[in-house]
């Protein structure tokens, strides 16, 4: 005869968290901005020039930091004129690079028309499953002290091993492709209501996509739960900017992103070095 004990511990360990593993690294801000035209074309050609210079070297500054830097990017299209994106440490420092942007003279002639907030994040979906199934075969139950030791002791081992993509700078190409996305939570095609081995399946396949273009794109999936109105951001890097045509329409087949993703609005720019900044404030004058 089994001991109540024993048949308790048996149904909490099938009952294995939902949620997989992550890792979180660098703090990420992405600011979108419109060039406020009239208010600039009406600056005196020295003032404009002045202006600009300080801003070029403020941005060059900040973005030869060791320690999280950050990059500009001339936008195309409707949406904006500049994207900067912010790689720091935590947040304290992101609200610091945020608030050394809005002291320039130049944040005068920048409208604000978007931003972006979240954290570097690597999903642990086969590492988790591995281990929530080799523990609960052992009879730990989760959540108890054994069971949150080994949990804490396998994300310390991945952290040693994927150290470098969570302290992620930003890659030194030409494009970049950004856009925000969610989970559908809704009907029959609800992520979250998914048993967790099946979402590690889903998700396998859904990399094996993306590890065709490696060499190709460098990519940055930062995780925005809590943080802002989508649930992560990806970031795609490339030198030719036909690949993020072909890996998002590949992906969008994909069981994963065809049930279950739903995409924010994109934004494409072209890697602008600081001083190239006056290029993109150029006015009629300056033609």
């Amino acid at each position: 005869m089994k001991h109540p004990h024993s048949e308790d511990a048996s149904r909490n360990n099938e009952e294995i968290p939902a949620a997989p593993l992550t890792l979180e690294g660098a703090a990420l801000l992405h600011q979108l901005f419109r060039i406020r035209r009239p208010a600039w074309n009406s600056l005196a050609k020295s003032r404009r020039e002045e202006i600009i210079a300080r801003a070029a070297d403020a941005f060059a500054a900040m973005e030869r930091r060791e320690d999280g830097q950050s990059a500009l990017f001339a936008q195309l299209g409707h949406k904006g004129d500049l994207i900067v994106i912010h790689c720091r440490r935590d947040f304290e420092e992101l609200g610091a690079a945020q608030l050394e942007v809005m002291r320039m003279a130049v944040a005068e002639f920048l409208e604000p028309v978007s931003s972006y907030v979240s954290v570097v994040e690597i999903g642990l979906y086969e590492a988790t499953v591995k281990l929530y199934q080799e523990l609960a075969a052992r009879g730990v139950v989760a959540h108890s002290p054994q069971w949150n030791d080994a949990v804490a002791a396998a994300r310390a081992d991945q952290r040693d091993k994927l150290a470098a993509r969570l302290s992620s700078r930003i890659p030194d190409r030409r494009y970049l492709c950004f856009y925000p996305m969610n989970k559908r939570r809704a009907g029959a095609d609800n992520w979250y209501s998914l048993p967790i081995a099946e979402r590690q399946r889903l998700m396998r396949d859904h990399g094996m996509i993306g590890r065709r273009y490696a060499g190709q794109v460098t990519q940055i999936i930062s995780g925005s739960i809590g943080f802002d109105d989508w649930e992560w951001g990806v970031d795609l890097f490339a030198d030719d900017p036909l690949v993020f045509k072909r890996l998002v329409y590949e992906m969008r087949f994909d069981e994963s992103s065809a049930r279950y993703a739903e995409f924010g609005p994109f934004y494409v720019g072209l890697r602008l070095p600081p001083a190239d900044l006056a290029r993109i404030f150029a006015t009629p004058e300056d033609r």
